[in-house]
């Protein structure tokens, strides 16, 4: 077992969090509020509203459990990448493209399920948009916080409810994560000088934001259905009997563009994040490991 990226991708995804939380909140109420005519509206609307602590709302349970989710992730890659070099007797050599691919597909499935719970809380609290500057005539909010909404959940729905949304989740991020690390691995290689055996900072940052941008890319669509399976019946009426139900739809109603409205706002918060998370995965990384046998990502040289 390599501890150190389960521990690297553990602080990495902490990062990733607090960086890309207030975007991560405008793009939840676009996907599911139709009060909201875009990302600008939105924002405006929040912020005259609740405030700056509007775009902050439920991020106390993930910035709480990113280390679980995130350490699993990050882990599972870079086991499966060396289960993979041993299977086919690589000796330590380079992995394939197609072993990167596979493993960051592993990596995005298996960190469903210490995932999901936080992730409709995160959902359903970003979506509370109550005001709580003391105007009379609005209505209580349903939660009163991450720990409520979890217990309230569990209450209504039982285990089942906080995995709802699950399957398009990991629809989402198994092929969203096997197409981040491959392109970061890609693009970090072809910046990586001719003779060196590590990535420049630069390379890493360049890469983590290419990287970043691909996935959502991928997984946009899969983000949309999962929200709107999250938030169905919270404010109203239920609409969708299952996630096919929710697809179908969607497309007949809204049309294909939906899946896409939140593309643009995802690749702009993909940036910095991915950055973050990738300069901090390598550099962390480098830090803990004890062996020069890193056959996966290699760590980031500072010049």
């Amino acid at each position: 077992m390599h501890i150190a990226d389960f521990v690297s991708g553990s602080l990495a995804g902490g990062i990733g969090v607090v960086v890309g939380y207030p975007l991560d909140t405008v793009k939840v109420r676009i996907q599911t509020q139709k009060q909201y005519s875009g990302v600008w509206q939105c924002v405006e609307t929040t912020f005259s509203k609740e405030g700056v602590k509007g775009f902050f709302k439920g991020m106390a349970l993930p910035l709480t459990t990113v280390s679980m989710t995130s350490s699993v992730a990050f882990g599972t890659y870079r086991n499966c990448l060396h289960c993979l070099s041993q299977a086919r007797g690589a000796g330590g050599g380079p992995n394939t493209k197609m072993e990167v691919f596979l493993s960051g597909l592993a990596g995005g499935v298996a960190q469903i399920s210490v995932m999901a719970p936080g992730d409709i809380v995160k959902v359903r609290l970003q979506c509370q948009t109550e005001s709580k500057k003391g105007a009379t005539n609005t209505s209580k909010p349903k939660y009163r916080g991450p720990v409520h909404c979890l217990l309230s959940i569990l209450k209504e729905d039982g285990v089942r409810g906080l995995y709802r949304g699950a399957l398009p989740l990991m629809l989402r991020d198994g092929p969203s994560y096997a197409v981040y690390f491959l392109m970061y691995r890609t693009v970090s290689e072809l910046l990586t000088d001719f003779g060196e055996k590590k990535p420049s900072w630069i390379g890493v940052m360049f890469g983590g934001a290419v990287a970043g941008m691909s996935a959502w890319t991928v997984g946009t669509p899969m983000d949309v259905v999962k929200a709107r399976l999250q938030m169905d019946g919270l404010l109203g009426k239920k609409q969708y009997r299952n996630f096919f139900h929710c697809l179908t739809k969607t497309l007949r109603t809204e049309g294909v563009g939906v899946f896409f409205r939140t593309l643009g706002l995802n690749y702009v918060r993909a940036v910095p994040v991915s950055m973050m998370v990738f300069l901090t995965y390598e550099v962390i990384t480098a830090f803990l490991q004890t062996s020069s046998d890193n056959t996966d990502t290699p760590p980031v040289g500072f010049e």
